[in-house]
């Protein structure tokens, strides 16, 4: 039982997530906030990635699951309470670079694209339609007419605009903020003479439709780069349009590396006398299970058939393996007029003998979801009495 789950709901995980299912949520959540794509979003970026950085930690998700935020703030996590930089958790989840500007180079623009399980195994080409600042034709970059373009004499060229405010005597206080005259850009055309089509800008938006080559055996999370086709920016070369493959749930089948894991349901009959059922596959083909009378299918057993799962990135014509888990169902009642016919047919029974002082009891169905809740109680009066033991200080030995 976890004492908070703040850093669970943010990333819209359960606490009892795994490591996978813990990415996957960062990943959704860090591209759909990001600073570059949603400028109002910072400090909710910011709470994504903290969270992140603490789940992701096997000791820091045991430290805060039994102290909560406050016992990470306190430093017991790796001797220190600080976070590391939202952009550092985003930049080696991603690679280094892709939301910051660097010299002589523009920023990538990362989109993140739905593929389905049957994509994932077949191959398939996806047409992705993309926004994109593209430099202004019209002024050739420039913003404005030649020679329009000057440096901002509100911040003299900085960017920055600093302000003194006075706290006390002998105290004052530095503010730096960007110069409102010209957006930080550190220099400005007047309007008149601002190009018509960009409005001074120097780029426009313009609409891309790229071909996604989705290759067979690709995975969840693999990046697809388009290089040099990022925003443009005037005197930068373009950064990348990067692509996050984000797979769907599949109904039948579930991936892991490069085998698929199905569920198949059997009838109690079919588990003890044999069955032939058909499995149809990803690419659309149709596999017959068999199982001869006589070999009896355990409720869990599982069985695989090799090459037929998913094929290898690179190298498609080698497969993994299709893992099937078998589940029985049992009848949930029988005629009783059939009893002795079975027992003829099964092994027999062992003999019990019951004591003369035996006390005859009921079965009666036990609720699942009631027990768990039922623990959960249990446990949480046993850590407020534990807590209130530690508060009086508990017992305490007298030394003579």
């Amino acid at each position: 039982m976890v004492k908070e789950t703040t850093y669970y709901d943010i990333l819209g995980v359960k606490p009892n997530c795994t490591s996978d299912e813990l990415k996957k949520a960062y990943r959704k959540l860090a591209l759909k906030y990001h600073p570059d794509k949603n400028p109002n979003e910072g400090e909710r970026f910011k709470q994504i990635s903290q969270a992140y950085e603490v789940l992701s930690n096997p000791e820091k998700r045991k430290i805060y699951d039994q102290g909560g935020e406050q016992a990470i703030k306190e430093g017991h996590a790796g001797g220190h309470g600080g976070f590391s930089s939202p952009m550092d958790i985003f930049d080696m989840f991603f690679g280094s670079g892709h939301s910051r500007r660097r010299e002589c180079r523009g920023k990538d623009v990362i989109h993140q694209l739905a593929v389905t399980l049957q994509e994932l195994y077949n191959g398939a080409v996806r047409k992705l339609a993309v926004q994109k600042n593209v430099i202004c034709d019209k002024c050739e970059g420039r913003g404005g007419k030649k020679g329009s373009v000057e440096t901002c004499p509100n911040c003299r060229g900085t960017g920055m605009q600093v302000r003194i405010q006075q706290l006390g005597p002998g105290m004052v206080q530095q503010i730096q903020t960007v110069c409102p005259e010209c957006q930080g850009k550190r220099e400005r055309i007047n309007p008149k003479d601002r190009c018509k089509n960009c409005q001074g800008r120097k780029v426009v938006r313009e609409r891309k439709l790229l071909e996604v080559h989705i290759d067979k055996g690709m995975e969840d999370g693999q990046r697809i780069t388009f290089s040099g086709e990022g925003d443009q920016e005037p005197g930068l070369e373009p950064g990348d349009i990067i692509i996050v493959l984000d797979e769907k749930e599949h109904e039948v089948f579930r991936r892991s590396g490069h085998d698929l894991i199905m569920r198949m349901e059997l009838t109690l009959t079919e588990a003890l006398c044999g069955f032939q059922k058909c499995i149809k596959t990803l690419d659309d083909r149709d596999l017959v299970v068999t199982v001869i009378p006589g070999e009896v299918i355990k409720h869990g057993a599982v069985k695989c058939v090799l090459n037929e799962g998913m094929p290898q990135y690179k190298n498609p014509f080698e497969k993994g393996r299709l893992i099937i888990q078998f589940l029985v169902h049992f009848p949930t009642q029988i005629d009783p007029s059939a009893v002795a016919r079975l027992e003829e047919l099964l092994p027999a029974r062992l003999e019990v003998i019951i004591p003369d002082n035996a006390e005859e009891v009921s079965l009666i169905e036990l609720d699942p979801e009631q027990e768990a809740r039922r623990q959960r109680t249990h446990k949480q009066v046993y850590e407020e009495d534990d807590d209130y033991g530690h508060q009086r200080g508990g017992v305490q030995c007298q030394t003579h």
